[in-house]
């Protein structure tokens, strides 16, 4: 039976990647160790979905590890020895990444390279695929010529009207320290694929979502924002007058990719993977979505301090990953997965 070792398998896009290939009839061993609890409290747990898993995916198996621990990630690997793997663990917060910079280092750079060196050394030939960000450009999308409209911002050069392109500088900007983690990450995949011949690809995620996300303030636009509007709080704009556009992705295209990939692997990839131009939204713009689809009147506050290092206008381009791998596509429009998130949050919360 083909084996598939995910990091992060309690997380939204890991998750994900499970059920994907559990469906395929692939032995899953997942890896987590609910760091998302420590890093965001109780809102943000995922023991819920490791337990959802258990009891939904015959093939499924839970492996209670933390990837900074670099004789147990190595230990691993050399028992497990799988076909492939999914790397999708990481401290995934701007904001978090400055008060707890060690933990966010240790666990997207360090933890990145203990993978790939456990790799390297008790199964090279398997690729592997790593959960990169959008945030390794840094700032620099910010610099580009942007227009205003009502509702968002928008690239005012044609060049970018389909999004940034995996060619796009990722240096001389501002990262934010979770940014710069990723980078060190990001290029760490690239290496190993590059000086050591192994299939390997970086995954830069615009924003990612779904309906098992634990979304929190600091991580999770879109699951957040719906979950703040069926509950009738209060949400927060964080600078940009609510107009910064994100494109978003839903996670079991994410995971279609990611099954693309292994089946016509390269060496040292790296690919913008998001929801490209079509599936972008501004946070006014999501606002109404939102309403539309439950009806209530989404509250919210301004503060005019926007977040360091966060981008204005972000759009994937997707035709590198096009290109590659003609057969995909997205799949899920920004319509279905606003609609997936409020019922998941609906049935969490019974609201």
């Amino acid at each position: 039976m083909t084996k598939l070792l995910v990091t992060g398998s309690s997380g939204l896009i890991g998750s994900e990647v499970v059920r994907y290939f559990d469906r395929m009839g692939w032995q899953i061993i997942g890896v987590d160790n609910n760091m998302r609890a420590d890093f965001f409290g109780e809102k943000g747990d995922t023991r819920w979905v490791q337990y959802q898993l258990g009891q939904q995916c015959d093939n499924f198996r839970h492996i209670e590890l933390d990837i900074r621990d670099r004789k147990a990630v190595l230990e691993l690997m050399q028992t497990i020895r799988p076909d492939y793997i999914c790397h999708t663990a990481a401290q995934p917060s701007h904001d978090l990444a400055a008060s707890r910079p060690f933990d966010d280092f240790d666990v997207n750079a360090v933890g990145t390279l203990n993978m790939l060196e456990a790799i390297r050394q008790y199964c090279p030939e398997s690729p592997m695929v790593h959960m990169s960000t959008n945030k390794v450009y840094g700032d620099a999308p910010n610099r580009l010529q942007l227009k205003e409209t009502e509702t968002r911002w928008d690239f005012a050069d044609p060049e970018y009207y389909d999004g940034i392109r995996e060619t796009f500088s990722i240096d001389q900007s501002k990262h934010s320290l979770f940014g710069a983690s990723k980078v060190a990450a990001d290029v760490m995949v690239q290496e190993y694929g590059r000086y050591f011949g192994m299939p390997t690809c970086a995954l830069r995620g615009g924003c990612l979502t779904g309906p098992n996300h634990s979304g929190v303030e600091l991580h999770g636009f879109l699951s957040y924002l719906i979950k703040v509007n069926l509950t009738e709080r209060e949400y927060t704009v964080f600078g940009y007058q609510g107009k910064q556009v994100r494109d978003n992705i839903h996670s079991y295209d994410v995971a279609r990719f990611i099954h693309a990939f292994f089946q016509d692997p390269r060496r040292g990839e790296v690919y913008n993977i998001g929801g490209g131009r079509a599936n972008s939204t501004s946070i006014l713009e999501a606002f109404q979505r939102i309403e539309g689809i439950s009806g209530k009147p989404m509250r919210y506050r301004y503060d005019e301090k926007n977040r360091e290092g966060d981008h204005i206008c972000y759009i994937s381009n997707l035709s590198k990953m096009k290109s590659h791998y003609p057969a995909w596509d997205i799949t899920k429009s920004l319509q279905d997965a606003f609609e997936e998130i409020a019922e998941s949050w609906c049935q969490r919360l019974e609201v």
